[in-house]
């Protein structure tokens, strides 16, 4: 599970790719009504992850295509407590739904073939509130405290 901890293979001075902003291709490209741009909730429903798992894979296609490594980032900006009860998630959910998230890039990862190191899964965490609004920011301990 902690294979790369310390030595992180998009570190390594060869290039990776990622998305291209996940919550504003399924709101602006695809239609997705995203409640407080969470595309967490996605994970909810197998049309959902299905496509979740189009939108990485083609991302992913790029990365294979032009010879860099890819870094596979799950859908859980939003998916911290303080977003999670604005979306009606319990604490229980909340903690499944970032389990899924991470379960459904380590499956699409060993479908892709290759090297693992040329995929990396990679657990995003958002900003507790708005990350254009620098008025909430936490130090270090609250950070670690908070997520």
């Amino acid at each position: 599970m902690a294979r790369y901890r310390d030595a992180l293979p998009q570190l390594a001075h060869r290039p990776f790719l990622t998305d291209t902003g996940l919550e504003t291709t399924l709101i602006f490209h695809d239609g997705y009504e995203l409640p407080h741009f969470a595309a967490v909730t996605l994970l909810q429903e197998e049309t959902g992850r299905e496509r979740l798992d189009r939108y990485f894979l083609e991302h992913a296609q790029v990365a294979a295509q032009s010879g860099v490594g890819f870094i596979l980032e799950s859908a859980t900006w939003r998916a911290s407590s303080d977003w999670g009860n604005l979306l009606g998630y319990t604490p229980d959910a909340l903690a499944e739904a970032n389990r899924v998230a991470i379960q459904q890039l380590v499956h699409l990862r060993s479908q892709l073939g290759g090297d693992e190191g040329d995929v990396v899964v990679s657990g995003c965490i958002g900003p507790r509130g708005d990350g254009y609004d620098g008025t909430a920011r936490m130090d270090a301990q609250q950070s670690r405290d908070y997520h």
